[in-house]
């Protein structure tokens, strides 16, 4: 059921870009990777933050203290 909510999601946000694009004209495609851009760039640096993290983690657990 979860996987089909998460198809069903994503279609919703397809169309919903896809919409987007035809209304937007010229310019849809431009708004269009302006998102997926800014949807990875945060994706990245989340990730980021997780490795940092628990790379620290693992850090003060072994008791280095310097980087």
């Amino acid at each position: 059921m979860k996987n089909l909510l998460t198809l069903v999601s994503a279609a919703v946000i397809l169309g919903l870009a896809l919409f987007l694009s035809v209304i937007l004209g010229d310019y849809g495609p431009w708004y269009f990777a302006w998102l997926i851009g800014t949807t990875m760039i945060v994706l990245v640096s989340a990730a980021g933050a997780a490795m940092f993290d628990s790379q620290d983690e693992e850090m003060s657990q072994q008791g280095i203290t310097k980087r």
